[in-house]
C-alpha cells in the first residue's frame, strides 16, 4: 500500500531534482546563472532564449521554477508572465522574474501579472538560490499534497464503489441472483406504508415449485439448483411492472410483491407465470401433475388501513398456495376477501 510523507519540509528538496527553466534571450546571463547553479547536483538548470517557444518548452518539460527575463524582443516578459498563468500546464509553476532595474512600479506590475518573486540580475549567488530553494520547497510540498490528496479522493471513490458493489450482492441471492428474504422484507414493509398512505391496493404472490424435493432426488442437487436459477429469471422476465418485486422467498419457494395492482391485476400476473414456467420445458419424471417442471401459486390483495397488519397479507397468500397445493398443483388461487 502506497504511503504519503505529509511532514516534507525536511526533506523535499533532497528527494526531487529541482529543474529550472531560465528564458533570457542573453546567452550571457545564461552563462552567469549556469555558474553560479554548477556545484549544486540537486538544480538541474535549463535554457530557453526564443520568447515564441517559451510556453511550450515549460509544458514540456514541467520545471520546478521558471527564472523569466522582463525584456525580451518581439515580446514582453510580463505577457510571458500572464501566458504561463493562463496556461494549465504551467500556471502553478512559481516564476521568479529577472528585472534590470530595482523598480517599485515594475515590481507591482509582475506580482500583479502573477510572478512569486523578483530579483535584478545578475542576483547574488546565495541569494539565487537560497529563493529557487524555497519557492522549489512549496512548489514541490504543493504537488505532494496533490498528489494525496488525488489518491485519497480515488481511494474514497473506489471505496464507495466497492461499498455499492456489496451492498448490491447482499441484497441478491447467492444461487439465483435476484432480490433475497432480507430485500422481500424490506420491500414488503416500505410497499404496504405506501399502500396505507396512498389508499392504494397491494398484491403478493406465493410461488412454489411443485414437487420439487422428487426433482432433487432424481436429477440431484446440481440440476436442482439449475432449475432454481431457470425459473427464478423466468419469473423476474415475466413480472408486469418495473417496481413489481421477484425475490426468493427460500428453498423452492418464491415470491412477488405487485404495488398498485388490484385482484384481477394479480391473478393475470400469476397465470403469465404459470405459462411462463411452463413454457421452460425443464423435463421432471417424477412430478405427479406433468412431466415438466410447473409451479403452484397463492394470490392475495388488499387495501390495508392503518389498523391493518402486514402479517395478515403473508397469510393470506400462504393460505391461497396451501389450497392450490391441495387441489392439485399447477395452478394460482386468488384469496377472496370475505
Amino acid at each position: 500500500m502506497k504511503t504519503f510523507n505529509f511532514n516534507l519540509d525536511e526533506d523535499i528538496i533532497e528527494n526531487h531534482q529541482i529543474k529550472v527553466l531560465l528564458m533570457d534571450d542573453q546567452a550571457m546571463v545564461y552563462e552567469g546563472i549556469k555558474r553560479m547553479l554548477a556545484d549544486e547536483d540537486d538544480i538541474d538548470l535549463h535554457y530557453c532564449s526564443d520568447p515564441s517557444e517559451a510556453i511550450s518548452t515549460a509544458s514540456t518539460l514541467q520545471p520546478t521554477i521558471i527564472l523569466q527575463d522582463l525584456v525580451l524582443p518581439d515580446i514582453d516578459g510580463m505577457t510571458l508572465v500572464r501566458f504561463y498563468r493562463g496556461n494549465d500546464t504551467t500556471k502553478d509553476i512559481p516564476i521568479i522574474v529577472l528585472s534590470s532595474k530595482e523598480d517599485p512600479t515594475t515590481k507591482r506590475d509582475a506580482f500583479q501579472c502573477g510572478a512569486n518573486d523578483y530579483l535584478v540580475k545578475l542576483p547574488d549567488k546565495i541569494e539565487l538560490i537560497a529563493r529557487i530553494r524555497s519557492h522549489a520547497k512549496h512548489h514541490l510540498l504543493q504537488l505532494e499534497r496533490n498528489a494525496a490528496f488525488f489518491a485519497l479522493r480515488e481511494m474514497q471513490k473506489q471505496l464507495e464503489k466497492t461499498n455499492s458493489e456489496l451492498k448490491r450482492l447482499s441484497s441478491l441471492d447467492g444461487l439465483t441472483g435476484i432480490a433475497n428474504r432480507r430485500v422481500f422484507d424490506e420491500t414488503l414493509a416500505k410497499e404496504w406504508k405506501q399502500a396505507v398512505k396512498h389508499e392504494t391496493t397491494l398484491s403478493l404472490i406465493l410461488i412454489d415449485i411443485d414437487f420439487f424435493k422428487p426433482y432433487n432426488d432424481t436429477y440431484g442437487h446440481q440440476q436442482g439448483d439449475d432449475c432454481l436459477v431457470s425459473v427464478a429469471h423466468a419469473l423476474s422476465d415475466a413480472s408486469h411492472h418495473p417496481s413489481d418485486l421477484v425475490a426468493r422467498y427460500g428453498g423452492e419457494e418464491f415470491v412477488i410483491i405487485a404495488p398498485n395492482t388490484n385482484s384481477d391485476g394479480a391473478a393475470g400476473l400469476a397465470a403469465k407465470l404459470c405459462t411462463a414456467i411452463r413454457n421452460l420445458k425443464i423435463e421432471h419424471t417424477a412430478s405427479k401433475v406433468e412431466k415438466i417442471i410447473t409451479i403452484s401459486l397463492g394470490v392475495t390483495s388488499l387495501s390495508p388501513t392503518a389498523n391493518d397488519d402486514i402479517i395478515d397479507l403473508v397469510k393470506l397468500a400462504d393460505e391461497a398456495l396451501y389450497k392450490a397445493k391441495d387441489s392439485g398443483r399447477n395452478q394460482y388461487i386468488v384469496h377472496k376477501n370475505s
